[in-house]
C-alpha cells in the first residue's frame, strides 16, 4: 500500500460525497518543503488540506511546461478538487523544463512521489482515490507519472500534453516557438545529436512508457485547435491513448481520423458528447478504463471535467 489508512476509514471512504456547501471559502493554500528522498534537497509545494473529516481523496495537480508550483494560477484545479472535499498538493517537481533536474527525469519524479507521500503521512487521504492531473507541461508529467508508478494512482486525467518530446522539438522548432531550446536544455543536445541525448529523450517522452499504465483508468485530452492557436498538436494526446489501445487490443484512432482532426476539421461519425465538458467533443473513444476527447478548444484543460472524471475513480481493493 502507498500510504496506510486502517480498514474502517477505507470502508466509509467509499461513501458518496457531497460538495462543500456553497459559499463555503476555501482554504489557503500553505508553503511547505518537502524532503526529497532522492537527493535530500529541499523541495517546496504548496498544500491544501481538506476541511472534511474522515479519509477523502487527493489530488496532486502538476504545473505546466514554463513554470513552477507558485508561478501559475492553479486556481481552477484548486476550486474544483476543494468543492469536493478532497486534499490538494501542487508539487514543484525541480521547476520550468529547461534543465536537466526537471522534465520529468527521476529526481522530478521522486518529487511527486515524495508530496503525495507527504500528503498520506500528514492527512486523512483515502489511498484508493489519489488522482493525478495536470496541463500541458503538467499533462506531460502526468503521463510519465502513469507510466512510472501506475500502482499509486486511481486515475490520470492529462490535458494537452507532449507525449513524445523528439517530435514535439522538431515541430517547435519548425513553428518558430521557443520550446525546442527548452528540450536541449533538459537533455543536452537535439534529437540524434548523440546515443545519450537520444536516451534521455526516450525516457522522458511518456509515449514510449504508457504501455505500463494500461490498466491504470486515464483521461487524455486536447482541444482540437492546439498545434495551430496552442503549442502541442493534437496527435501527442491521440498517440498517447493508441499506446494504450494497442496494448489492450482496443481500436486505434486510425491515421485518417488524426489527420482530420489535425488539419481542425470534425469527423464524419457522430461522436459521443459529454455536459461536463461544456462544448462540443470532436471525439470520445475508449480503451479499457482509459479514454480520449478532443474537444472544441486550445492549448487549455477543463479541471471540472477532469475532476468529474476522476471523482468516479476508484484503485481496487488490495487482497
Amino acid at each position: 500500500m502507498f500510504c496506510a489508512i486502517p480498514a474502517l476509514f477505507l470502508a466509509l471512504s467509499v461513501q458518496s460525497a457531497s460538495p462543500v456547501a456553497a459559499g463555503t471559502p476555501p482554504p489557503p493554500a500553505m508553503e511547505l518543503t518537502i524532503s526529497s528522498t532522492a537527493d535530500g534537497t529541499s523541495q517546496p509545494c504548496l498544500a491544501i488540506p481538506s476541511i472534511r473529516r474522515g479519509p477523502q481523496p487527493l489530488l496532486v495537480a502538476l504545473h505546466p511546461w514554463s513554470h513552477g508550483y507558485n508561478t501559475y494560477d492553479m486556481s481552477d484545479w484548486r476550486n474544483a478538487a476543494v468543492e469536493r472535499g478532497w486534499h490538494v498538493i501542487f508539487p514543484h517537481f525541480r521547476g520550468p523544463n529547461k534543465q536537466p533536474d526537471a522534465c520529468a527525469s527521476a529526481l522530478a519524479r521522486q518529487d511527486v512521489l515524495d508530496a503525495t507521500a507527504y500528503a498520506c503521512e500528514h492527512w486523512n487521504v483515502d489511498e484508493r482515490r489519489i488522482y493525478l492531473a495536470g496541463g500541458s507541461g503538467g499533462g506531460h508529467m502526468a503521463m510519465a507519472m502513469a507510466a512510472h508508478a501506475p500502482h499509486v494512482w486511481a486515475g490520470v486525467s492529462a490535458w494537452v500534453g507532449i507525449s513524445d518530446l523528439a517530435a514535439w522539438h522538431q515541430e517547435c522548432k519548425a513553428a518558430g516557438r521557443k520550446y525546442w531550446r527548452d528540450i536541449e536544455g533538459v537533455v543536452g543536445g537535439a534529437p540524434g545529436a548523440s546515443p545519450e541525448v537520444d536516451e534521455q529523450l526516450r525516457y522522458r517522452s511518456p509515449i514510449h512508457h504508457l504501455a505500463a499504465a494500461k490498466d491504470l483508468p486515464m483521461d487524455l485530452n486536447a482541444g482540437i485547435h492546439d498545434g495551430h492557436t496552442g503549442s502541442v498538436p493534437i496527435h501527442h494526446t491521440l498517440d498517447a491513448f493508441n499506446v494504450l489501445a494497442q496494448a489492450l487490443g482496443a481500436a486505434p484512432v486510425t491515421d485518417e481520423e488524426i489527420a482530420t482532426l489535425s488539419k481542425e476539421e470534425p469527423l464524419a461519425s457522430r461522436e459521443e458528447q459529454d455536459a461536463t465538458y461544456g462544448r462540443m467533443l470532436y471525439l470520445r473513444r475508449t480503451a479499457g478504463p482509459s479514454r480520449v476527447s478532443i474537444f472544441e478548444g486550445g492549448h487549455q484543460a477543463i479541471p471540472t471535467a477532469a475532476c468529474k472524471w476522476l471523482a468516479r475513480q476508484r484503485r481496487p481493493v488490495e487482497r
